[in-house]
């Protein structure tokens, strides 16, 4: 499985979840300042995960900016991109269950390498939910408002 890893900057916490999924068996596209001489703006490092989740070329995505609201919000301005910003392993299970979150966002700030690591495995081990409201909700956001 090929992961989008992005960061606005070099971190360790960033750092660690490149390291954490190469032991999972992930190979790792690296984006922003991860990536030797690429934009390292937190809008233009959301927007490329985003754009290699959405095209299939990256199965999902990790993104940390400070906060972690940035690059949620620049992820989600693509289209098939469903981004969620976790502070914790339940947050980013529940993400992947009920929302069928693609792209893990997380910050950089406060979120410890045990924490990332517990929510990387959570992440991994969650499957999206098959019940049928559950996919409908999902679905919604892939229907224009007008055609709702």
């Amino acid at each position: 499985m090929i992961v989008a890893v992005g960061s606005d900057e070099r971190h360790e916490t960033a750092y660690a979840a490149c390291e954490e999924l190469r032991r999972r068996g992930c190979e790792v596209r690296l984006f922003g300042a991860l990536e030797e001489g690429a934009v390292t703006r937190w809008s233009a490092v959301g927007r490329a995960v985003g754009e290699a989740v959405a095209s299939g070329s990256c199965a999902s995505g990790v993104l940390f900016c400070w906060t972690g609201t940035g690059v949620s919000i620049a992820a989600n301005k693509i289209p098939g991109v469903r981004a969620a910003l976790c502070a914790d392993a339940a947050t980013a299970a529940d993400a992947r269950r009920w929302n069928d979150a693609n792209v893990l966002c997380a910050s950089l700030r406060s979120t410890s390498v045990a924490v990332l690591v517990g929510m990387l495995e959570a992440w991994f081990a969650t499957a999206p939910s098959v019940e049928p409201e559950d996919r409908a909700a999902v679905a919604d956001l892939e229907t224009p408002p007008s055609k709702r």
